[in-house]
């Protein structure tokens, strides 16, 4: 049901913005990649100098071998941008939601967040948001290269585990946390 919902929602945002020259561009952040997490980015012009964004990753497999490593999860972030100088072309801020779900185990975290995940399971749901800084370089006129950092608050609930693909549930609970949120080295295509 929610993956239906956000693929909805990604449909509908995609359907009412009008495509024209410089107007949409179609991105994936490296970075994420690096987590073996597949993404993709649609970010569409609705003025000389704004722009909006939908970034969702996903990231559904099970590690192999023997370790109960796993950090499944999907992830989805809509952004509002101000451009100082023209869409798609030099220093930008914004501000982001983002939202989830996860199913971690065996793994470390950084900044903190779970710090007994490397010998339990951690299964639930985020949301939160933050505002986002940014510059893009334009190589040509068709590509750009992005790099970005967001800064802000997610909630988490979740069920903690005793370990990593079995055991009983421990208990539920919660963490806020503030810091960085949002980190992208992302290529881009410009239509």
């Amino acid at each position: 049901m929610i993956k239906k919902t956000l693929i909805s929602a990604f449909l509908v945002l995609a359907a009412a913005i009008p495509v024209s020259a410089q107007n949409v561009a179609v991105k994936t952040n490296a970075l994420y990649w690096a987590t073996t997490t597949p993404n993709i980015g649609v970010e569409a012009s609705v003025g000389k100098k704004h722009t909006l964004q939908l970034t969702y990753g996903l990231n559904p497999w099970k590690q192999s071998g023997g370790d109960q490593t796993s950090s499944r999860h999907w992830m989805l972030m809509p952004e509002y941008r101000y451009w100082f100088c023209e869409s798609f072309n030099g220093w930008f801020v914004g501000a982001h939601l983002q939202g989830g779900q996860y199913n971690m185990a065996s793994i470390d975290v950084p900044f903190g967040i779970f710090d007994e995940l490397k010998d339990h399971r951690y299964e639930g749901w985020f949301a939160g948001g933050g505002i986002t800084a940014g510059y893009q370089w334009v190589l040509s006129k068709h590509w750009n290269i992005e790099a970005a950092l967001g800064v802000g608050y997610d909630y988490f609930k979740f069920d903690k585990y005793k370990c990593g693909q079995c055991g009983e549930k421990i208990w539920s609970g919660h963490k806020n946390y503030f810091g960085p949120n949002n980190l992208a080295l992302s290529v881009m295509y410009i239509f």
